[in-house]
């Protein structure tokens, strides 16, 4: 088959203890899975509506690379988040169903256009333009799931500069990893690529040029990076 122009590059994440990589289908994300964070944000948690929104694959910034500071905003955010990805796919799923289609975690960062995520909450309008602008997702390599032991107690961090910024519990989250992969079943037909952002514990603020971050999910991945 020929192209009219040149088909663009397979974006994917380095995987721990392999030369091989994941390759990347789609990006799904939780909003206000942890309720300490919904009230610093002036919301409230609604179990049964759980917020959902998305990211382009090529959004993803990893292996090291500096994350460059967007254009259009002059207040960005971090968001510390455990990140899933699938090795298989599915819909209407169960929750045990859903916990089978795991491959692997990792750590990631949700960045956020905080100042026009505000103009579109006042507006009543969608958050494309706050969540799913270029390198707004750094992630770390993934790690197998055959290789990762979870509990209520693992730690999800975040410093900047040497400073703790955010830090939260698993078991703190509203929707449990296995429940955000059944409820997107629901909407979505789930594929092997696809990568799950399954929300972020209190303490989000701004980043500044300069900034350099190192965000861990305890015992599972770290990264590590720079905003210029």
């Amino acid at each position: 088959m020929s192209y009219a122009i040149s088909p663009p590059p397979v974006t994917s994440l380095p995987i721990i203890g392999s030369d091989q990589r994941f390759p990347l289908r789609r990006i799904f994300c939780i909003g206000r899975n942890y309720a300490e964070h919904a009230r610093e944000m002036g919301a409230a948690v609604d179990k049964d509506t759980p917020l959902f929104f998305t990211k382009p694959a090529d959004a993803v910034v990893t292996d090291g690379a500096d994350v460059i500071y967007p254009q259009a905003t002059n207040d960005l955010h971090h968001e510390v988040e455990m990140v899933v990805a699938l090795g298989a796919g599915g819909r209407d799923l169960t929750a045990q169903q859903a916990g089978e289609l795991i491959w692997g975690y990792g750590v990631g960062l949700d960045l956020t256009r905080r100042d026009l995520q505000a103009v579109a909450k006042a507006k009543s309008h969608p958050w494309d333009v706050a969540k799913g602008f270029d390198h707004s997702a750094p992630v770390s390599a993934l790690r197998p799931a055959s290789q990762v032991r979870l509990d209520a107690d693992t730690a999800l961090t975040l410093t900047v500069n040497g400073q703790e910024r955010q830090h939260g519990r698993l078991g703190d989250m509203v929707h449990s990893v296995n429940e955000i992969i059944a409820l997107l079943s629901a909407l979505f037909e789930l594929k092997a690529g696809d990568l799950i952002f399954t929300g972020t514990p209190a303490g989000v603020s701004a980043m500044q040029r300069g900034d350099r971050f190192h965000a861990e999910l305890a015992g599972v991945a770290t990264l590590e990076g720079k905003v210029v």
